[in-house]
């Protein structure tokens, strides 16, 4: 295998690629950029160079593979091209890794039968995903290719918390269960929040709340996971920028039976049409808490909405747990809305939990600590990476193999 220390990290989705290369030497971006339009007739590629100066393509990319060999024309441009040497492997983002993969696994044909087996439980994502990985191989088929499973880390759920009390035969005929995603990322913040804590991960107990336009918590005991609130699908738990989170399940029956909604009709509802949006025609929680504060009362009910959720997970997370040592907010909202913040801890001293508002207020992109010295339990923000999660699981797969095959 290669010597290299780089990993190209790829996000492919049904009409974009998100990509990163990283140097794991130092956790260094040598490159980052977005292939969005993919398909479409007025495509756009952003590349920004580790040096600076960002630049813009703007051009037809009728498919993953031109946009992806447009990628590789840009790295090479700036001497980081696919055929260099220095790249170690290729990592994947995989939504749904079901119950066969929970680590980050070496892809082959049969590893790539088995991802898009899946498809029916990730319908919005695999495909795109499995086409990345095809394109990536054809690009480069002697590298190591890498994929990194959302739902891998939320495999330690013990069985109570992962199964739904139904039919348990029919259950597992049709792979029903909760399966969790964000997992990079709830692996990274995690981790993340102990260090800044001065502790070992196996020490600490963490509620990680991933606040982005899609939105999920996760009870984390000594680093492993312990509940988490998606399910099957990415649709249960947290009000989200457009997705209900939890709902009665006869809510499905109702709007179908009485309501006349079609099945698809109803999916596009509860996963494009609710949430915040649902509740007040907008999913930027920044214009929510504008139009909230000069008296919009449909933007207020979905702020207050939102909040509520999130109180009660918390606090079911830390019944789960029993003890928790920290809170962690990260992604878009969780890392940048100080009054989602404040409004998620308020009330909560009984439980040790308490936020400093001048220490909230601050705008940083380093992680720290937003509660009060006398808190019992540390409030953080801990800005996510799920791109160098990613590259540093590929990275130490490729590495490991390696010296299997070796001894």
């Amino acid at each position: 295998m290669s010597e290299g220390t780089r990993v190209l990290v790829l996000n492919a989705g049904s009409s974009s690629v998100k990509y990163q290369l990283i140097d794991m030497l130092d956790g260094a971006r040598l490159a980052a950029g977005l292939v969005e339009r993919i398909g479409e007739s007025a495509g756009r590629l952003a590349h920004t160079p580790r040096a600076g100066g960002r630049r813009e393509l703007r051009q037809v990319f009728p498919d993953h593979f031109a946009a992806l060999k447009a990628v590789a024309e840009e790295l090479a441009a700036d001497g980081l091209g696919l055929d260099s040497p220095d790249l170690a492997a290729i990592g994947h983002r995989v939504v749904h890794g079901g119950k066969r993969f929970t680590e980050p696994t070496v892809i082959t044909d049969e590893v790539l039968k088995e991802i898009r087996r899946l498809i029916p439980v990730a319908p919005l994502h695999n495909p795109a995903n499995i086409t990345g990985i095809e394109v990536a191989r054809a690009l480069r088929p002697d590298l190591p290719q890498v994929a990194v499973f959302d739902t891998a880390f939320h495999a330690s759920m013990p069985e109570y918390s992962a199964r739904y009390a139904i039919d348990k035969a029919v259950a597992d005929e049709h792979r029903v269960r909760r399966y969790g995603f964000h997992g990079t990322s709830h692996q990274y913040v995690s981790r993340a929040t102990a260090r800044l804590l001065g502790k070992d991960p196996a020490e600490v107990n963490v509620i990680v709340l991933h606040l982005g336009n899609g939105a999920s918590a996760s009870a984390v005991s000594g680093g492993r996971c312990v509940d988490t609130s998606m399910g099957l699908t990415p649709l249960e738990g947290l009000v989200m920028g457009t997705r209900s989170g939890d709902i009665d399940a006869g809510v499905v029956f109702h709007l179908h039976r009485v309501g006349g909604l079609s099945v698809d009709e109803i999916d596009d509802l509860l996963n494009r049409r609710s949430g915040l949006r649902g509740l007040c025609g907008e999913n930027d929680m920044r214009e929510i808490m504008r139009r909230a504060e000069e008296g919009d009362a449909d933007a207020r009910l979905a702020f207050d909405s939102y909040v509520h959720r999130l109180r009660k997970y918390i606090g079911g997370y830390y019944a789960v747990l029993g003890r928790v040592d920290a809170i962690a907010f990260t992604a878009g909202v969780g890392e940048n809305a100080a009054p989602v913040r404040a409004a998620a801890t308020a009330g909560l001293e009984e439980l040790g939990i308490a936020v400093d508002p001048e220490l909230n207020s601050v705008r940083s992109g380093e992680a720290r600590i937003i509660s009060p010295a006398y808190s019992r339990v540390a409030v953080a923000v801990v800005p996510t990476d799920e791109e160098l999660e990613i590259a540093r699981q590929a990275f130490a797969l490729v590495h490991r193999e390696a010296g299997s095959s070796e001894d």
